[in-house]
């Protein structure tokens, strides 16, 4: 099942981790332009971060997608959960959400598209592309080259998104190289203007994909 419209993926996380401010943070990014948001934060209160998925839910017009914590996706409406291979599996969120949210799942090595080719799920992050300081865990960077690999290996018609050190600056590249939209943390909540941030990505994407 292809995702709606994942063009511009703002994902909202450390180091802003107060949940009001990481909000207004991603009222921010969509008003520049963002078509999804996801919520990425541990260390949060289960009540606190429904709480607070469920009021962009409310109050965006745009899918809003929760990172590992599904039982908080499902609890808030969220549109989706994106799940790692330590977290819970795509089956089980199936189990007790069937086609209700929208399953994503991360994709860096050849093992892990042959894993994502077997699991039940609507989309695959692909990366880390470039070098990244979000998320010290990711990996050393495969390029555009190891992206083009990957993203070769998904079924026809999954969306493929491509994650990791995505800037206005390298973003049409990823686009060339297969991607249907691009994952962006940093450089859009890093800014000092998120709206500004981002509608400068969404011009560059939109630019690559009509190209």
């Amino acid at each position: 099942m292809a995702l709606p419209d994942v063009r511009l993926l703002a994902i909202a996380g450390p180091p802003t981790v107060e949940l009001p401010a990481l909000m207004d943070a991603c009222r921010a990014a969509v008003a520049g332009g963002a078509t999804a948001v996801q919520i990425r934060v541990k260390d949060v209160p289960a009540a606190s971060l429904v709480q607070a998925a469920a009021s962009l839910v409310a109050t965006l017009p745009i899918p809003v997608y929760v990172n590992d914590r599904a039982d908080v996706a499902w609890a808030a409406g969220a549109q989706g959960v994106h799940v790692g291979w330590d977290d819970i599996s795509p089956a089980a969120v199936r189990t007790f959400a069937g086609d209700a949210l929208r399953v994503g799942v991360s994709v860096g090595t050849p093992s892990e598209a042959v894993a994502a080719l077997a699991a039940d799920v609507d989309y695959w992050s692909v990366g880390s592309v470039y070098a990244t300081a979000t998320k010290p865990d990711a990996g050393a960077p495969i390029g555009t080259a190891g992206f083009r690999s990957l993203a070769a290996r998904a079924p026809e018609g999954m969306s493929v998104i491509a994650i990791g050190g995505i800037t206005a600056a390298n973003a049409a590249e990823v686009i060339e190289a297969g991607a249907c939209g691009v994952a962006v943390s940093s450089a859009i909540f890093s800014a000092p203007n998120i709206a500004q941030a981002a509608r400068a990505l969404r011009e560059v994407v939109d630019r690559a994909l009509s190209a």
